[in-house]
């Protein structure tokens, strides 16, 4: 099982690495793409490199594309190859999985319309669908995350949906979480 995250200048590392970190307790193998290279700069300053160029991705190896926060949204969202990936991926009955500000991404191609879902809540638009105020929420093939507090929650229901719920829960209680 593996996952696939994109990230490029501007991620919101505790988003990344928290998700990161608890797919990888549960066994899911986590690679990551930069968009614009082999390194990026978070949010915060954290450097980043060694990372997979998105050029050479390969829809077929992974099971879920993960799309952090942070400004760096904005180039995720101006990118036509990531659109058309995220468009092939849920067609093929994949997962996507975005969090904070990159649930308006979906939003604003038309996939979150008649969709639970939930964002960062001043990015919150009229996407069509049921907007939520939980930390992570899940309908159908896509999974969204509110902010940098839900990254472990996020992680968690990623992983529930790849792995299964008892998946989830031992690296919960390993987590000594909640």
């Amino acid at each position: 099982m593996k996952a696939c995250m994109i990230i490029a200048d501007g991620f919101e590392e505790m988003e990344a690495m928290g998700s990161y970190s608890v797919l990888n307790r549960g066994g899911v193998t986590v690679d990551l793409y930069g968009l614009k290279g082999d390194k990026a700069v978070s949010k915060h300053g954290l450097n980043v490199c060694g990372l997979k160029p998105f050029a050479s991705f390969k829809d077929e190896d992974y099971s879920v594309i993960i799309l952090p926060g942070g400004p760096h949204y904005k180039a995720l969202e101006a990118d036509e190859n990531l659109k058309k990936l995220i468009k092939d991926f849920l067609a093929s009955g994949k997962k996507i999985a975005a969090i904070c500000a990159s649930p308006t991404i979906l939003g604003r191609m038309g996939l979150l319309k008649g969709k639970n879902y939930t964002c960062y809540t001043s990015m919150n638009e009229d996407f069509g669908g049921v907007y939520k105020g939980d930390y992570a929420v899940t309908d159908g093939n896509i999974i969204t995350g509110k902010g940098p507090a839900a990254a472990i929650d996020f992680g968690l229901e990623v992983l529930k949906n790849l792995k299964g719920a008892q998946i989830a829960e031992e690296v919960k209680k390993g987590m000594y979480y909640k």
